[in-house]
């Protein structure tokens, strides 16, 4: 990820085609190692792409991917040896009555908009 945000920081800076050596110097004003093995194949693979292109075809296969919902279910360890895992039982949850606070005299007197 840090090298897909160096290339991109590279790219939003008026570089249309960052060598591994603009990646190194992104990456080492920030104190992070660069691999040199990943910004390679980085660069193979978006050379000669538009960048607005990748990602709006990486959105397109994002929006494919289902994201969870209903379906989890929640588990809840046992603590004996043998019982395995069983569905927890959800707790009704208690409503904390919130008790409008009286207004105090702490202004002894005095009110800005008097």
């Amino acid at each position: 990820m840090k090298v897909i945000a160096a290339y991109l920081l590279a790219v939003l800076g008026g570089n249309t085609s960052p060598s591994a050596d603009d990646l190194k110097n992104i990456l080492g004003s920030v104190g992070a190692d660069a691999d040199e093995d990943k910004i390679e194949f980085l660069l193979s693979e978006v050379k000669g792409k538009d960048i607005t292109e990748l990602i709006a075809s990486g959105r397109e296969k994002l929006a494919s991917v289902p994201a969870g919902g209903g379906g989890a279910i929640a588990v809840a360890a046992s603590g004996g040896g043998g019982g395995g895992a069983a569905p927890a039982a959800e707790e009704p949850k208690k409503e904390e009555k919130v008790e409008e606070k009286e207004e105090s005299d702490d202004d002894m007197g005095f009110s800005l908009f008097d």
